[in-house]
């Protein structure tokens, strides 16, 4: 008669085999909900720098030109820029600006987000270049 306690091999083989599928599902879905967290930082930052463009405007004598230099804009801009870990497009004249960010992970279609002097914010598939307002 075989008293032995315990377990075989195989069955723990089984046990970890199992663990391991268990815990490949729940990392993925974590790195997900990480970089939808990360997304919500970029638009975050992005909304308070309108605001703050709008402070610049209204103390600086040559309208929005020089607001992607402000120390106040740099700053929201290098925390989209944390967040996302890219870098932000920023562009000004005297009537209008825009600030596009990439986004840590595309959103349909969106890899990037953009906000400008018009009050618009919202995704674009491409990164800005040359652009006065978000496309």
């Amino acid at each position: 008669m075989n008293n032995t306690k315990g377990f075989t091999l195989i069955e723990l083989l089984v046990v970890i085999a199992i663990i391991g599928v268990l815990s490949s599902v729940v990392l993925a879905s974590l790195n997900v909900a990480r970089g939808k967290g990360a997304n919500a930082a970029v638009r975050q930052n992005l909304n308070s720098l309108r605001a703050q463009a709008e402070v610049y405007y209204d103390t600086s004598p040559t309208g929005y030109t020089g607001v992607c230099a402000d120390a106040q804009i740099t700053k929201i801009r290098n925390g989209a820029n944390l967040a996302s870990g890219g870098t932000t497009y920023c562009a000004s004249n005297t009537a209008v600006w825009v600030v596009s960010s990439p986004l840590k992970v595309a959103e349909g279609a969106s890899n990037f987000w953009c906000v400008d002097g018009t009050g618009v914010g919202r995704g674009h598939p491409t990164v800005l270049t040359v652009e006065t307002a978000c496309p």
